[in-house]
């Protein structure tokens, strides 16, 4: 069957003749194969960020992160399309994963 992306959407299709995953924005996916669509649109998340003043004293900042994978760059999309992609943008285990990312954990 011929699979045909959307402009802010890629295919990642795993299966049969593929070893890890192939991102494509059109591709034949044959029988043996599974195709998901995943959005690569940017999402902003809100984080209460503890931070240390020059005088040493801590105070919380909060922030806001926006996160998308560069379109451009190959590896980015499949780090993206592995991490990401398989829950939902807005769930409580991908916020974990940003924050944690930007907290250094």
């Amino acid at each position: 069957m011929y699979k045909v992306a959307s402009a802010s959407e890629y295919l990642v299709i795993t299966g049969v003749g593929i070893p890890d995953i192939k991102i494509a924005k059109k591709a034949w996916v044959l029988p043996g194969q599974c195709c998901a669509i995943f959005d690569v649109s940017p999402v902003n998340y809100t984080f209460n960020v503890q931070a240390m003043s020059a005088e040493k004293l801590t105070f919380v900042l909060p922030a806001v992160f926006t996160v998308g994978p560069r379109i451009d760059d190959n590896a980015s999309l499949l780090k993206y399309a592995k991490l990401v992609s398989p829950h939902d943008k807005l769930s409580s285990l991908v916020k974990d994963l940003v924050q944690g990312i930007i907290e250094g954990n």
